[in-house]
C-alpha cells in the first residue's frame, strides 16, 4: 500500500506524463493530418500502381537500415542515460555523452550508406525481387535508383532522432514531434513543386528534402537549450560505451521486426501489382491512431518513468504504469472498432479517384487494413510497456520477446498469405493478420513479466477500464452498423465523417455516464495546455 507521500509523488508523474501526453498528442494531430494530406497527395497521384512499389519497397530498405542502426533501439538506451545525466543536474555531462554518441553514430551510418550505395543492385536484385524472379528489368532498375537517391536519409534521420531524444530528456515535447510534419512536407514539396516529367523521381528526392527538414526543424530548439558539441571519439567516455552495451542487445529485436518488414515487402512483390502499396498505407491508416494514442504517451512518459527509477521509486513507477495503460486502453478499443467499421468509407473519401486509385485499390487498402486494426490494442500497450523496460535500463527483456513474436510472424505470414490465397482472399490480408497476432503475443507475455518485476501492475484498475471501455464500445459499435446500413451507397465524405462524430459522442457520453475519471482529467489538461499556450504562446509544457 502507499504512503502518502508515494501516492502524492506518484499522482504529480501522473499529472507531467498526462501534461506533456497531451502536448505531444497535439503534436501528433498537426502531423497525422499532414501525414494524411501527403499520403492523399502521393496515393492520388501514383495509386496503387508498380512505380509506387518500387518506391515503397526502396523506401522500406533506408528505413530497415535507419532503425537498426538509429532507430528506437538507441533512443531506449539513449534517454534513460542523458536523462540520469539531467536529474542529477549534471548538464555538462549530458552533453559530453550526446556528443560522443552523436560522434560515433555519424560514422557507422556513413559507412552503411557507402556500402548500401555500392551494393544497392544486389540488395534489390537478389533481396527485394528474391521471390520475383520475372519481375522486369525496368522494375529492378527503377527501384535501385531509387534507393540511391533515398540513402543518405539515414544519416539525417540518425542524428535527428538523437536530437529528439535530448529534446524529450528536457521535457520539450511539441517541436519533436512535429518533425514527422516536415518530412511529410518534403514530400508533398516534391510531388507538386518538382518536374511532373521525373515522375516517381520527384518522391525520393522530396522525401530526401523532407529528411533534411525533420533536422532542421528541432536545431533551434536545441541550441536554446545550450547545446554544446564537442569534437571527441565517444568511445573512449565509459557512459558512451554503456548506452552502446544497452544498445546492442535492443539491435536484435529490432533487427527481427524490421527482417518481417522486410519479408512482407518481398512476399507482396510477388502478389499482385500494388500489394506492396496497398499494405505500406494499410499499415500507415493503422498507425495514425497508434501514433496519437501510444506513441505520444509513451514518449512523454520515458523520461518520468526514468526519472522515479534513478530516484529508486518503483512503487511510483508502478503506479503510473497503471495509469497510462488504462489511458491508452481506454482511447485504443474504440479506435480499433471505429477504424474497423469505417474503413472502407474513409478509403473511398480519402483516396480514391477513379482513374488512378481505383475501386480495386480501395478494396485492397480496406482488406489490409481491417486485419492490421485488429492489432491496434496491441501495438500501443506494446508501445507503453516496452518504454518501461527501457526506464528500468533493461532492453534484454523487450528484445527477448519481441524477437520470438516476430520469429513466430515470420511463419506467419508465409503461412497466412498462402492460406487466404487457397481460400480466395488477397493474400495481403494474410501478412496484416500474422502482423496483429504476433503483436498480440508480444503484449500479453510482455505484461506478465512487468507485472512480476513491480510486484503488479494495479490490475483492478487496468481490467476495470476495459470493462468500461467495452461497455460503450458495445454501444458505439451497434449504432455504428446501424449508420453504415442507413448510408449504403452514398458517399464516403458523408459516411465517415458523420460515422466519426458519432462513434467518438457515443463513446465519449458512454465513459461519462459510467464515471471514469479519465474523461474529466483528459477535459482538464486539454484546457489547461490551451489556456497556458493563450497566455504564453511560446511556453513550453
Amino acid at each position: 500500500m502507499n504512503s502518502p507521500k508515494t501516492a502524492g509523488s506518484a499522482q504529480t508523474i501522473k499529472r507531467q506524463i498526462a501534461r506533456a501526453a497531451g502536448t505531444v498528442m497535439i503534436a501528433f494531430i498537426i502531423s497525422n493530418i499532414i501525414g494524411l494530406l501527403r499520403g492523399i497527395v502521393i496515393y492520388r497521384t501514383f495509386g496503387t500502381s508498380e512505380q509506387l512499389d518500387s518506391f515503397n519497397a526502396a523506401n522500406r530498405v533506408t528505413e530497415v537500415l535507419f532503425n537498426l542502426m538509429a532507430g528506437g533501439a538507441l533512443g531506449s538506451a539513449f534517454i534513460p542515460a542523458f536523462t540520469g545525466y539531467l536529474t542529477r543536474k549534471d548538464s555538462k555531462g549530458a552533453w559530453k555523452l550526446a556528443s560522443g554518441v552523436i560522434n560515433l553514430l555519424l560514422i557507422a551510418l556513413i559507412v552503411i550508406c557507402i556500402l548500401g550505395f555500392i551494393f544497392a543492385p544486389q540488395i534489390v536484385q537478389h533481396g527485394l525481387f528474391i521471390l520475383d524472379p520475372s519481375a522486369s528489368i525496368g522494375q529492378v532498375a527503377l527501384t535501385t535508383t531509387l534507393l540511391h537517391i533515398l540513402l543518405p536519409s539515414i544519416i539525417l534521420f540518425g542524428v535527428s532522432g538523437l536530437v529528439m531524444g535530448m529534446l524529450n530528456s528536457h521535457q520539450v515535447f511539441l517541436v519533436p514531434q512535429l518533425a514527422p510534419a516536415m518530412y511529410s512536407i518534403g514530400m508533398i514539396a516534391g510531388v507538386f513543386l518538382l518536374p511532373a516529367s521525373w515522375g516517381i523521381y520527384r518522391l525520393a528526392w522530396g522525401a530526401l528534402m523532407g529528411s533534411a527538414l525533420h533536422l532542421l526543424v528541432q536545431l533551434p530548439t536545441l541550441f536554446k537549450l545550450k547545446f554544446t558539441y564537442q569534437l571527441l571519439f565517444g568511445w573512449k567516455i565509459p557512459q558512451v560505451r554503456e548506452v552502446f552495451r544497452l544498445f546492442l542487445p535492443r539491435i536484435f529485436g529490432v533487427a527481427i521486426v524490421q527482417l518481417n518488414f522486410i519479408v512482407n515487402t518481398i512476399i507482396a512483390l510477388s502478389l499482385v501489382d500494388g500489394s506492396v502499396s496497398a499494405i505500406t498505407l494499410a499499415f500507415s491508416l493503422m498507425l495514425m491512431p497508434e501514433m496519437v494514442i501510444a506513441q505520444s504517451i509513451a514518449i512523454a512518459s520515458l523520461p518520468s518513468f526514468s526519472a522515479q527509477v534513478e530516484l529508486g521509486k518503483l512503487d511510483d513507477m508502478r503506479v503510473s504504469l497503471a495509469a497510462t495503460l488504462r489511458g491508452v486502453l481506454l482511447l485504443a478499443i474504440p479506435a480499433t472498432l471505429g477504424l474497423i467499421l469505417l474503413r472502407e468509407p474513409l478509403i473511398r473519401f480519402l483516396y480514391q479517384n477513379g482513374s488512378v486509385f481505383t475501386t480495386q485499390s480501395t478494396q485492397m487498402v480496406a482488406w489490409g487494413l481491417l486485419w492490421y486494426a485488429a492489432g491496434l490494442v496491441g501495438h500501443s500497450v506494446v508501445e507503453i510497456i516496452s518504454r518501461a523496460f527501457y526506464a528500468l535500463h533493461d532492453t534484454r527483456t523487450p528484445v527477448i520477446v519481441g524477437a520470438t513474436a516476430m520469429g513466430i510472424n515470420l511463419g506467419f505470414s508465409f503461412l497466412f498469405s498462402w492460406l487466404f490465397g487457397k481460400i480466395g482472399w488477397l493474400p495481403l490480408g494474410g501478412l496484416a493478420l500474422a502482423n496483429s497476432l504476433a503483436t498480440a503475443l508480444e503484449m500479453t507475455v510482455l505484461i506478465l513479466v512487468m507485472r512480476k518485476r513491480l510486484n503488479g501492475l494495479e490490475g483492478s484498475s487496468v481490467w476495470d477500464a476495459v470493462l468500461r471501455s467495452g461497455i460503450s464500445v458495445a454501444a458505439m459499435g451497434a449504432i455504428l452498423w446501424g449508420w453504415l446500413a442507413l448510408m449504403q451507397g452514398r458517399s464516403g465524405a458523408g459516411t465517415t465523417l458523420g460515422g466519426l462524430a458519432i462513434g467518438a459522442s457515443l463513446y465519449g457520453l458512454g465513459l461519462f455516464l459510467l464515471r471514469v475519471p479519465e474523461v474529466g482529467a483528459g477535459v482538464r489538461v486539454f484546457g489547461n495546455l490551451f489556456k497556458r499556450r493563450a497566455v504564453k504562446p511560446g511556453s513550453k509544457i
